[in-house]
């Protein structure tokens, strides 16, 4: 399967699984939903790990390097993107965490040399264009929805959506020279959210009171925890990871970021009312992008 594919895919586990987690976020709060999801995912993968086999390929000098993104682009990057979606929604938190395909292109330029040009770079920008379209006028003037209000301060909100993309282009970017080593996927994505989670723990025993705020862990809520990390921390990361481990970083992140036209749809079902006319432009944009990269690779 081509890269481009897998991480198309992995946009498409990041975007369902990003419904399931509106609700349960908001009321466990950000840092408490991401270490339940966190330690859901990490026995998901260490089980996976362990019954493959992949854990074999794991190699002592490539633990500092998969610590290092795990505790930049899932402790901090993940923690960041719940907070800003808890005060901006899924759409207007889309909207920046999408930022992270331009990021990665740039750092992908800076620190790998990778560089696009012709078709692929004409495409790049109609489906990165589109995305932002798709987004920022996919709204209805009269959406009233839960989901498009803005809690708290707005700048805040900007401010840890930028953070969250940020910290996905560097985790990103610092997976690219490992992945091509033959390190499993699995094994890697396992050692990644265990480290995010001892830094989860050891920011909740450390007392810190906004690490222990939150309601109480119902069995629904629970449930879709777990959905939601076995669909995108299990799923969509290994899926990443593969396509890193054949394809060009700013390529795969640019390709990744088109989850908010693919929860378009979904939001569909949840408002009953069809996106607005900016949203299909958006998507038309985004997916004539793709067809130009893919055609011209």
């Amino acid at each position: 399967m081509r890269p481009e594919i897998m991480a198309l895919l992995a946009a498409a586990c990041w975007a369902t699984a990003s419904t399931f987690s509106v609700g349960p976020t908001q009321r466990l709060g950000a840092i408490g939903f991401s270490r339940l999801r966190m330690a859901f995912a990490t026995l998901l993968l260490w089980t996976l790990a362990l019954a493959s086999g992949g854990w074999h390929s794991l190699h002592p000098s490539a633990m500092g390097l998969l610590a290092a993104s795990g505790l930049i682009g899932i402790f901090i990057g993940d923690t960041a993107l719940f907070a800003c979606m808890n005060r901006l929604g899924p759409r207007r938190s889309g909207v920046l965490f999408a930022c992270h395909a331009l990021f990665s292109a740039l750092l992908a330029w800076v620190w790998l040399g990778e560089v696009l040009w012709g078709w692929a770079l004409f495409g790049s920008l109609m489906l990165m264009a589109g995305v932002m379209i798709a987004i920022l006028w996919g709204k209805r003037s009269v959406e009233s929805h839960l989901w498009e209000q803005t809690k708290g301060s707005l700048a805040v909100g900007v401010a840890l959506g930028l953070t969250a993309a940020l910290c996905q282009s560097l985790a990103t970017l610092m997976l690219k020279p490992l992945m091509t080593t033959g390190i499993d996927p699995i094994a890697a994505s396992a050692v990644r959210t265990s480290l995010a989670l001892l830094a989860h723990l050891a920011l909740w025993f450390s007392g810190w009171k906004p690490a222990r705020a939150g309601g109480p862990i119902t069995l629904r809520d629970a449930g879709w925890v777990f959905l939601g990390a076995a669909i995108a921390m299990v799923l969509g990361m290994t899926l990443i990871l593969k396509a890193l481990h054949e394809g060009q970083a700013g390529v795969v992140a640019i390709f990744s970021s088109v989850s908010p036209i693919v929860i378009l749809p979904l939001l569909w079902l949840i408002y009953r009312r069809r996106p607005a006319f900016g949203a299909w432009i958006g998507a038309s944009l985004a997916i004539t992008g793709t067809a130009l990269i893919l055609s011209h690779p």
